[in-house]
């Protein structure tokens, strides 16, 4: 199916892994000019690289650290040096730790915050000036928000947060056109869940996917058509929204 994304502009951020380049590498085949970014060099940079190129198209891997004020706006500026604009802007990136409540010190309070939150502030902030007619963004939350998760207190509340963020300026811009919606992801399947031992991975796998409706977990894929759907003209009058990619975790 044509979801008429050929020649849109995209900026995916943290798109050398998991979620961020199951979306890269979806839109780009379906035809969008997709810039992302990524904190430090891999391999998993350099083969993203490959794949774009074998895909065609104009897309750009850059590099980025996102707890950086100052490198957000240098990166916005490329993006209008070599796409002009963007159609859809991906907040993706972020970080999560695992800290008991008591101990969560300051410092890692607010590298979570600015990773997580203040980041896609500045990016949205600075993207304003180049988002095209009826651009969408999306930022990737998480269905931790509903039910809390023990020592990711900071995390779930970043989640919350952006929420809010993107209900409010749904209702900001949606004189303008532009729409604003959430992807809360469920627990998907990433290179980090299988880098775990062997036995911790099943035991992972096993506890969630019994958690699941689908009896499953998620794959990037399965998020990227979630990212495809809203991109498109057939979700024009979707804005401010929640969409759950979560096999029905509860």
């Amino acid at each position: 199916m044509d979801l008429g994304l050929t020649g849109k502009k995209a900026l995916v951020t943290g798109g050398s892994r998991g979620v961020g380049r199951g979306i890269v590498l979806a839109l780009a085949r379906a035809g969008v000019d997709v810039i992302t970014c990524y904190r430090q060099d891999s391999d998993a940079v350099t083969s993203l690289e490959h794949e774009l190129k074998e895909i065609g198209g104009q897309h750009h891997v850059l590099r980025a650290d996102l707890a950086d004020p100052a490198q957000i706006e240098s990166l916005i500026g490329r993006c209008g040096e070599l796409a002009g604009h963007l159609d859809l802007v991906v907040n993706n990136a972020g970080a999560i730790s695992h800290v008991p409540y008591p101990e969560l010190t300051l410092d890692e309070w607010r590298r979570i915050v600015d990773t997580n939150l203040t980041a896609a502030h500045l990016v949205i902030q600075h993207s304003l000036p180049i988002l095209g007619d009826g651009a969408c963004v999306l930022s990737i939350g998480s269905k931790s928000v509903e039910v809390g998760i023990p020592h990711r207190a900071h995390y779930t509340a970043t989640k919350a947060a952006l929420t809010g963020l993107m209900r409010s300026l749904a209702r900001e811009f949606g004189g303008t056109g532009l729409r604003f919606n959430m992807i809360a992801l469920g627990v998907i399947e990433t290179e980090n869940l299988h880098a775990l031992p062997a036995e911790q991975r099943e035991l992972m796998v096993r506890r969630y996917s019994d958690k699941t409706a689908l009896g499953r977990l998620g794959t990037p894929d399965e998020v990227a058509g979630a990212v495809l759907w809203l991109a498109s003209d057939l979700a024009r009058y979707v804005t401010g929204a929640t969409i759950a990619v979560d096999g029905g975790i509860s």
